[in-house]
């Protein structure tokens, strides 16, 4: 493992989107290939339009990326894992460079990018038993190394966002993440957010396919097919944050920024409703964790442009006193603040109406 790494290559498919490059002042460059201008689509369209501008990211936040390849590095559970795993090498996290990082990635890593040079090596499909998987978890937890296949664990979850243990998996052909039980997690959590996406999916938004998966030691564990995998082919992912290059870890974000990204890049204004859906889901059922990395849009290649993608990371945060993101500028929002944000977007009354009556009724 070289570790320093002051190029890469941006791969979509096979297919070569740009190029990222280290500059002599640090800055990082990156460019489009002129294939990719002809052929392809704005990876970041409101930072990144297709043209062969070189573009270097003012971002204070990304360590001298753009937001859309932050996305790809993981964080959480990931950035652990991945932390942990350079301890066992004397090398410090802390001093790699971004694209080093990125470098790191294997082809688990979440949406439709890649980067060239890797310096992960990606496991052979095989069977996992979640049981000895989630002891794993629980050994790495503890600083356990011993009792733990460390190496398979990294492989599996490296690459992954979010707080809570999960790994990436095969199951029947199909790509799933499969979540885990934190320390601090009750021993139901597994069941609590399969039921919670249950209600989503009784308040007729977009969730995508979930499913809980039966455990000898636990209630069963969470998991959630990714929608950023078709086929077999990766598909490009743009978390909000992302778009609007601001980091998901402060509260600067707003759903009237939701909705105005949805009327500038989205092919389908219909996902002005169903973003309207899961703004309500979130204040009715008090999930305050809204951040700008539980919204994401997915380019779909059929349609020639963005989406909205499936409704994820839900769950109910009591503890926390306000929304990570606000209702016109209201942390506690109200139903009077949602049908609010309804007129200024000029939504339907009526049906915003149903929306939050439908969502009290299967909530309440």
């Amino acid at each position: 493992m070289n570790i320093i790494v002051n190029r890469l290559v941006v791969k979509y498919n096979d297919k070569t989107v740009g190029f990222l490059e280290e500059l002599d002042n640090k800055d990082i460059a990156f460019q489009y290939s002129e294939d990719w201008v002809d052929n392809g689509f704005s990876i970041s369209p409101l930072s990144l339009p297709l043209s062969d501008k070189v573009y270097i990211s003012k971002s204070e936040y990304f360590h001298g990326l753009f937001g859309v390849f932050n996305d790809s590095l993981p964080d959480g559970w990931g950035e652990l894992l991945v932390r942990r795993m350079l301890i066992n090498k004397d090398v410090s996290f802390n001093k790699l460079s971004s694209l080093s990082r990125l470098s790191l990635i294997s082809s688990n890593g979440l949406g439709g990018l890649s980067y060239e040079p890797t310096q992960s090596e990606n496991l052979i499909d095989t069977q996992y038993d979640l049981d000895l998987l989630a002891n794993d978890v629980s050994n790495i937890f503890n600083d356990n190394y011993e009792n733990s296949n460390f190496d398979m664990i990294f492989a599996l979850g490296g690459a992954s966002g979010g707080a809570r243990p999960k790994v990436h998996i095969k199951i029947n052909n199909e790509d799933w993440i499969i979540k885990f039980p934190s320390s601090i997690d009750p021993i139901n959590i597994g069941e609590l957010e399969y039921a919670v996406n249950k209600l989503a999916k009784e308040s007729r938004i977009n969730v995508n396919e979930f499913k809980l998966f039966p455990s000898k030691d636990y209630l069963g564990y969470f998991g959630a097919k990714r929608f950023d995998r078709s086929n077999n082919k990766r598909l490009h992912m743009i978390s909000l944050s992302a778009l609007l290059e601001t980091t998901h870890r402060i509260p600067y974000i707003d759903y009237k920024h939701l909705f105005q990204v949805i009327q500038t890049i989205c092919v389908d204004q219909a996902d002005m409703y169903e973003a309207y859906k899961r703004m309500c889901f979130n204040v009715i059922y008090q999930n305050k964790d809204d951040h700008g990395k539980n919204f994401a849009f997915l380019y779909d290649e059929g349609l020639n442009g963005y989406r909205l993608s499936p409704f994820y990371d839900i769950t109910k945060t009591k503890h926390k006193l306000e929304h990570e993101m606000t209702v016109l500028g209201e942390g506690k929002p109200t139903e009077k603040d949602l049908l609010a944000i309804a007129k200024e977007f000029n939504l339907s009354e009526k049906r915003c109406n149903n929306i939050i009556n439908t969502i009290k009724k299967v909530v309440e």
